[in-house]
């Protein structure tokens, strides 16, 4: 989750077996109203396309900076002033289907200032489990 521009980003990946179809998976990762039920407080798309992500009441804009429908979405954080910046913090979801064994897979990429491996696996770990709820996987 962005922080200020201050420190350096850290690389986080982790991947979850989800049992559910990429069709029914992939508008909880690229929609507004998707993403609000499982990943934070509420999540706004303003007049210019930006995504508002509300942690604590507090708003975090990001823009959608690509997607590939039922596959994969990226979200790249912007600054205080709603403008890219270099090392931007993202975050990507990537839906894989195992050809060989039929299952779903989410992976998760968390470029971002938060260091603490234990606290970002715990953070993920248990957003995953709403997801799960909410598509009954």
């Amino acid at each position: 989750m962005p922080l200020s521009a201050t420190r350096s980003k850290h690389r986080f990946s982790v991947e979850y077996p989800i049992n559910a179809s990429t069709k029914i998976l992939y508008p909880y990762l690229a929609s507004a109203s998707g993403l609000t039920q499982w990943f934070c407080q509420d999540v706004r798309i303003d007049e210019d396309h930006r995504f508002n992500f509300i942690w604590d009441n507090q708003p975090h804009y990001a823009e959608m900076s690509s997607h590939r429908t039922n596959r994969s979405v990226r979200y790249v954080f912007l600054d205080q002033n709603k403008r890219l910046t270099p090392d931007a913090s993202y975050l990507d979801f990537t839906l894989e289907e195992s050809q060989l064994t039929q299952e779903v897979y989410l992976r998760v990429l968390d470029y971002s200032e938060e260091t603490d491996e234990e606290e970002l696996q715990e953070m993920w770990d248990s957003l995953i489990v709403k997801l799960r709820e909410q598509v009954g996987g």
